[in-house]
């Protein structure tokens, strides 16, 4: 129990507790990072079993509403909450782009119809989404898209091409920012939904230097969609794009910047890295004094971003959900996020320099990959140079000189 727990919080952190020790499988603590990738499907039981129990309880979406299978905790709840897993060593097992950008999007803008197909594959994990919007010649000027789609009567027809969709090859739907109107360029798109195993979808993984591949090429081809599955009004895709980039924002600043695990929280590790690969001087202090100097920089801006996020967190109205702050954030996040890679690698000198071989142990090998993997952070979920422009414009008042 917390000093700071009123006897509501101090109650429910003891259910909490006691469901977390019944239900979280020790073989899964601590391995959050491995069992989460976004790329790989495990067949352990014990995540499976871990993610029903989560699902069914809903604690995968504390805050989401009951009556669409969430948890409909209060934020204080869920603050509980994530500290007692924390302290187990546990992680929700229940994630992806249903959860962090889709789900909040569709209880906004969703019809009652959409959210009660769609929200249960959300809510348990059972069902993947992958986002459709930058192509190739519609990637920072996103408005200027042109995947076409025709209504024809009893259902759309959608052709055109994406790229870069995360995790596409895994994805069993996908929400898709689309023409319907050629005339106009903001007013005249929609958002549809649309299964990934409809005839004429194609998916075609880029693999990147970090030598995985979690982004496609999609190619549509005919692809027949129902009617029904256009959330919004037609024509009305771009304020719902808007609303559901903001949510994608908060959540890749809240895992500081595409760390997965939240930039804070990661400093510890990079102190153990400097601690095996730099060693100790006589008084106990990190050999090299300019990687000292510089690693307290580092552990200060991670621990103010931190603090950052919880004082946003404080302050957002219930209901409201993420602002335009989020666009500072995650800028803060993916710089800090990228700093630790640079660390890493620094730290581990000639060790840190491998690609394959058993010179190299797998962490040895992973920090590499990592290093190379965090170059994109900067880039995906809207670029550095977008949320600098979202800032100016919709938080300092400036405009563009015309």
């Amino acid at each position: 129990m917390s000093e700071t727990d009123s006897t509501e919080l101090a109650a429910f952190r003891a259910e909490a507790q006691g469901w977390i020790a019944a239900n979280f499988p020790a073989s899964l603590k601590g391995r959050a990072g491995i069992m989460l990738n976004l790329n790989v499907e495990t067949d352990e039981p014990d995540f499976h079993a871990w993610k029903k129990a989560m699902g069914a309880k809903g604690w995968g979406v504390p805050t989401w509403p009951k009556q669409y299978g969430g948890g409909g905790l209060s934020k204080e709840e869920a603050k509980v909450l994530s500290q007692e897993m924390m302290k187990a060593g546990a992680f929700s097992p229940i994630g992806g782009m249903g959860v962090m950008m889709f789900g909040p999007t569709l209880l906004e803008y969703g019809t009652e119809a959409q959210k009660q197909r769609f929200m249960p594959g959300i809510v348990n994990g059972t069902t993947r989404w992958c986002q459709g919007f930058s192509e190739p010649g519609a990637g920072s000027d996103l408005a200027s898209l042109s995947t076409k789609c025709e209504d024809k009567g009893d259902h759309w027809l959608v052709n055109g091409q994406k790229i870069w969709t995360s995790g596409a090859q895994h994805a069993d739907w996908i929400f898709c920012l689309v023409r319907t109107d050629p005339t106009r360029k903001h007013e005249g798109i929609s958002f549809l939904l649309f299964d990934m195993k409809s005839p004429g979808v194609e998916v075609r993984p880029i693999q990147l230097i970090s030598g995985n591949s979690p982004f496609c090429e999609t190619f549509f081809t005919d692809v027949e969609v129902p009617k029904d599955q256009l959330m919004g009004p037609l024509n009305g895709g771009w304020t719902i794009a808007k609303r559901l980039l903001q949510f994608e924002r908060n959540a890749l600043s809240n895992a500081g910047g595409g760390t997965g695990g939240g930039t804070a929280r990661m400093v510890p590790e990079v102190v153990k890295l400097a601690e095996k690969y730099v060693g100790r001087d006589a008084e106990g202090r990190i050999a090299d004094p300019d990687l000292r100097q510089r690693l307290i920089a580092h552990h200060l801006k991670a621990r103010a971003f931190g603090l950052t996020l919880a004082r946003v967190a404080t302050e957002t109205k219930s209901g409201q959900g993420p602002s335009a702050a989020t666009s500072i954030m995650k800028n803060a996040g993916s710089k800090i996020a990228q700093e630790r890679a640079e660390f890493a690698i620094e730290m581990m000198g000639n060790l840190g320099l491998g690609w394959e071989g058993d010179d190299f142990n797998a962490y040895e090998l992973g920090a590499v990959r990592g290093w190379l993997g965090s170059k994109v952070v900067t880039i995906y979920g809207g670029s550095t140079e977008i949320q600098n422009n979202i800032t100016a414009k919709r938080m300092l008042g400036l405009l563009d000189h015309q």
